[in-house]
């Protein structure tokens, strides 16, 4: 994964006034945390940071006066009206250091006529080097019949990429789709159970 850098400074001054004033900049409020350090307080520039977060789990290199580090974003405030980033809390990585992160589940391929996809996971946790995080895992559902199940243990994960989650964990799997005269069955055996009722 490609690190992103975002110029960063430092902030002194807090509460919901400065808050405010930082985003009338169209900046954004950060705290970096993380390995014991003293958390920092810093400003990031909007724009900059709405674009690098489209990219799930994406590393940020964060430069600036006093900073020069490298961060995943671990927390994000959005205002729910605007849709602008309020506020954001990134997590301190070091080079070759194991995270653990949810990365996110593709599908690729059209299952076989007659069954309906049951997609139960769009995430999936893994723990990966927080510089090599994979952009997500694909899972080929290409002709998949009625009965298929892919669990978390199933998929193919990128080389030095481990799972956390539970290996029995269903991903995915593929159900009968009721028939027109099953539906009608149904709909027949509800209402005759109504009339009993009703007598």
């Amino acid at each position: 994964m490609s690190e992103v850098r975002i110029a960063a400074e430092p902030r002194t001054e807090f509460g919901k006034g400065a808050a405010r004033k930082i985003r009338r900049e169209s900046k954004v409020p950060a705290v970096l945390y993380g390995h014991g350090i003293e958390p920092k307080h810093l400003t990031l520039p909007g724009h900059e940071l709405l674009l690098a977060l489209r990219t799930p789990n994406v590393l940020i290199r964060l430069e600036g006066e006093g900073v020069d580090e490298l961060a995943l974003p671990k927390g994000v405030q959005r205002d729910p009206i605007k849709g602008f980033y309020e506020h954001v809390d990134l997590l301190l990585v070091k080079r070759g250091e194991k995270v653990t992160v949810d990365i996110p589940v593709t599908l690729t391929g059209d299952i076989a006529p007659g069954g309906l996809l049951d997609q139960q996971l769009i995430t999936v946790s893994v723990e990966s080097e927080a510089t090599h995080i994979p952009t997500g895992v694909e899972v080929d559902i290409e002709g998949l019949e009625v009965g298929a199940v892919v669990t978390a243990g199933d998929l193919k994960l990128p080389k030095g990429t481990s799972l956390i989650a539970e290996p029995e964990t269903v991903v995915l799997q593929v159900i009968n789709v009721p028939t027109s005269a099953e539906a009608e069955g149904a709909t027949e055996g509800e209402a005759a159970e109504s009339a009993e009722a009703a007598e």
